[in-house]
């Protein structure tokens, strides 16, 4: 029985922003807080445009995934940067408590309360990726990841990579690059919570050499990777209208 999709765009890495309690923990590691280190530059304004112009729910976060990355599993090696992990287990778990399982359980509701009403949830998750890393180029323009041994997954990403070859054949887009689909992340956590036809869980990675020059380019490059998930949405299931609301990371 076919659902009709309800479209959820979330941005883990959308700033780099440290609570002041916890601003002591960082005395040395400023750098990287304004490094890719810190956040994924263009990241939120992708995933707000993204919710405007298709009216879909937005959950962000503006601080820093060096406090505590939620695009991590508990107990994974890197859930707490260097900068947090050497803290003390009731800080870290303060910060747990404050500041990951809230945006985490709230993501999760959301996605249970559509499918509870009847809907198919795709998810869209908004990243950006260094140009250049441990001196490696990244060979790519854009990266689309997910299961390819999900089938909503894999055909949503295939549609969405032939859009954008259609109208921007000077982008080099791949799948499951520059990391794949089925590594630790919140969509692969929600893989496991929710069926695969009725969870489609997507992560958009746009190389930030595009977002960090900033100008028209930017702005055209925004739009085209917004109209191309609009219209790959349809061309799977029709994508239909939603409630827009920003609902802002309890990470203050």
């Amino acid at each position: 029985m076919a659902h009709p999709d309800h479209i959820l765009i979330t941005c883990e890495h959308g700033g780099n922003r440290i609570p002041p309690r916890y601003r002591p923990l960082f005395a040395g590691f400023e750098p990287l807080l304004h490094s890719h280190r810190g956040y994924d530059p263009g990241a939120l304004v992708v995933a707000r445009k993204l919710a405007r112009v298709l009216d879909a729910p937005l959950f962000v976060s503006t601080t820093s995934r060096l406090l505590i990355d939620l695009n991590r599993s508990i107990g994974h090696p890197k859930l707490y940067s260097e900068a947090t992990r050497d803290a003390s287990a009731a800080v870290r778990r303060e910060i747990l408590d404050t500041h990951y399982l809230p945006y985490r359980s709230a993501v999760e509701a959301h996605v249970a309360a559509e499918i509870a009403r009847g809907s198919r949830v795709i998810h869209l998750a908004s990243h950006s990726f260094t140009p250049v890393l441990d001196g490696i180029v990244r060979n790519a323009d854009i990266g689309l990841l997910y299961d390819p041994a999900r089938a909503g997954e894999a055909e949503l990403c295939r549609h969405w990579q032939a859009r954008l070859k259609s109208q921007a054949p000077e982008l080099k887009v791949r799948r499951n690059y520059p990391y794949t689909g089925r590594s630790d992340g919140f969509t692969a956590f929600l893989r496991r919570r929710f069926r695969s036809d009725l969870y489609v869980g997507i992560e958009l990675e746009i190389n930030q050499k595009h977002a960090l020059p900033g100008g028209r380019r930017w702005l055209a490059m925004q739009d085209i990777v917004v109209g191309t998930f609009h219209a790959a949405t349809i061309e799977c299931q029709g994508a239909g209208k939603h409630a827009f609301h920003e609902i802002r990371s309890p990470l203050k």
